[in-house]
This record gives structure tokens, sequence and C-alpha cells, in this order.
């Protein structure tokens, strides 16, 4: 591989990344062509249903794009989905070389995308920038691999680790820059998942807010246009309907009883029944079901306790820790409920990255392997 296809690959990873908000449930994915080191088409998935990448490039590429390289951020898919198979796109475009960031997880394909432009002559590599293809997608490559999404947990705490007072109050802990960065990491996710304390506490409605996204007007437009499915976890369906979460669209509660679900559902929400078996609702089996119905990437937004529920299985792969330059004080609440004895028994983190928001502080770490 040479500098010139880590350039090229680099600017369809840019172009990849306009899908942060609106490729839900297909991954986001950029292609470049390139002749004679000039760039003659370029193109990104926009949204599920609509051409790919490749097919957006190879438009604007015309006939120029005989012998020419295309580089694209995953592996051209294979098979006849909800558009054709962008191999075949390629094939017919003549195009000389593909080079792909990363084999595409999805057993539909899984290889055989490059096995076919390889059956008809064309040249192909991969594994350019593949970690930074890989990290794009990650929501996407774990459900491929594993059927779970990617569970990012956003936390909120004070310097001195509490999330809000002893009564509840939590309201604001971080500044407008920390709530923009919050805007994003719902408008990117598939499902934003909260729990029962936190609604009736906070009357919370988890919306994507459009003028708190920050964004310029065609990637905001894309985020409003496929808003996250809002999801509730509610064992005993405390939450009533007059909450201001359900007065702010239809929703998913999870619960392990669904003995009282009828005013939910004729209001228009679902009511999904997972009895973990001891009356509280089997986290692993929603998440399980969240997957199947093409969830990526999962947001967690609630309190303690759920958040160390979710934490204490192993089910969190990320947590967004935002940090507050004030103290709440000893009687506040903690980040995550997990009962721990022993140092031995406390959970590693490692921290990608720490970075100032506004006032605030912004901590991206995952559990140490």
């Amino acid at each position: 591989m040479t500098a010139s296809d880590h350039a090229w690959m680099a600017r369809a990873l840019q172009l990849a990344r306009k899908g942060l908000y609106s490729t839900h449930p297909n991954p986001r994915v950029g292609c470049v062509i390139v002749a004679d080191g000039e760039l003659i088409g370029e193109g990104w998935h926009v949204r599920a249903g609509e051409p790919h990448a490749e097919v957006h490039a190879l438009r604007q590429a015309g006939e120029r794009a005989r012998g020419a390289t295309a580089y694209v951020t995953l592996e051209p898919c294979s098979h006849h989905g909800r558009t054709p198979p962008c191999a075949e796109a390629l094939v017919s475009a003549g195009v000389g070389r593909v080079v792909a960031a990363m084999q595409d997880p999805n057993p539909q394909v899984a290889g055989r995308g490059l096995a076919r432009l390889q059956s008809v002559g064309i040249k192909v590599a991969s594994g350019v920038l593949e970690n930074e293809a890989r990290a794009l997608n990650a929501g996407f490559i774990k459900r491929m691999e594993t059927g779970l999404p990617l569970l990012r947990a956003k936390l909120a705490m004070s310097l001195d680790g509490r999330t809000a007072m002893a009564s509840g109050e939590s309201q604001w802990i971080t500044g407008p820059a920390a709530r923009t960065e919050v805007q994003r990491l719902r408008a990117q996710s598939s499902v934003v998942l909260t729990g029962a304390d936190t609604v009736l506490m906070d009357q919370a409605r988890l919306t994507v807010r459009a003028a708190e996204l920050g964004l310029d007007g065609e990637l905001t437009a894309l985020a409003m246009q496929r808003p996250p499915l809002r999801v509730l976890i509610d064992g005993r369906l405390r939450v009533p309907l007059k909450a201001a979460f359900f007065q702010a669209g239809t929703a998913l509660v999870a619960t392990s009883t669904a003995g009282r679900a009828e005013p939910y559902c004729v209001a228009g929400h679902e009511v999904l029944e997972l009895d973990s078996g001891d009356g509280r609702v089997d986290l692993r089996g929603l998440l399980r079901e969240l997957a199947s119905r093409g969830a990526n990437e999962v947001l967690l937004e609630a309190g303690p306790r759920l958040a160390g529920a979710f934490a204490a299985l192993g089910l969190i792969d990320e947590y967004q820790i935002f940090v507050a330059a004030k103290f709440l004080g000893s009687s506040a609440r903690p980040l995550l409920d997990l009962s721990l004895t022993h140092m031995s028994d406390a959970p590693g983190l490692k921290i990608e990255s720490i970075r100032a928001v506004g006032d605030d502080w912004r901590i991206i770490a995952h559990p140490a392997k």
C-alpha cells in the first residue's frame, strides 16, 4: 500500500462520517474513485434504502471509472437487499482496482464481494486504515458478530463523582456545550434507553432537539428524519402516560409484567415483556431484541441503579462521562450503584480520551479487557 492509498481512503472515511446520524441500520460507508491520481467521483451512503456510496461515486465518475481505482471504507456488498449489490455495479463500470478498508462482517457478504471482483480480474486489496473504519461502524460490527448492539453509557457527574442531589435533583450538572455533545450522541444512536427513575425524577423526554445539535443544515435535517427509538425500562409500569416521556412521542416499554399494558398500547406505545425470572427486566434479552430490530448503537441515559445493573452484567461497551467542575457532597447520589467489597473487585477502565467541553470535561473510556 502506498501513501496515496492511505490519503484517498482517509477522504473516503471523511465522506462516510457524514452518515453518522442517518444510515441506521446500515453501516456508514464512503467511496472515492481515482484515475491517474485525480479524483473523478465520490459519494457516501446517506440512508437505508437509498443508493450506496459506490453508486453515488460511480455516477459522478461516469465513463471515466473504466480502469480507475475505487476506495471504499467497507467491502462492497454482494447480495440483493433493498438496493442492488455494489460489487456488480463496480464490475459493470469496469474499474480496474478496488481498495477496501475492511471486510464486511455481515455474513451475507463476508468476503464474497471482494471475491466477486477478483473473479473478473479486478485487483483488490483490503486493510487500509482498517482501525479507523472499524471505529466508525463499531456498533454495526458488534451486531453482526455477536447479535448484540454496542451499548454506550452517557453519565454526568461532579468532580466528587456524584450525579444528583439526595432529593434526585440533577438539572443541570453540566453546561450547554456538554449538552450539545449529548444531543449528538442521541442523534447517532439507533436507540436511547432509560429507566423509570430517570423519567419520573427529571421529567426526561430523551428526544433529539435540532436547535441543540450544533450541526450544519444538511446533517441536522438528516438527524431529525431518523430519530432514535426511545426505550423505557419500567419493570412495574410505574411511569404514567401523562409523563413528558410519553407525551413526546411513541416509545417502547420493556417490563417484567405486561398485565397492565393495555392503556400504553392504546396510546400507541409498544410494550415488551422480558422477565429475567426474578421479577426484573431481562437486560441482555432486551439488547438482543433491539439488535434483532437493527439497532447498531444504544445510548444508555439512566440513574445509578440501572446503569450499575448493566455494568455489573458486563454489557457496557463504552462510557461517555461528562465531568462538571463542582462538588455535590457526600449525601448526593453516586455514579454507579455497584456492590463491591474488595479493591480486586473494582472493574478497570481503559481511557481513550479526555478533553474539555466548554467548562466541563469529557472522558471516553472502555472496560479493560
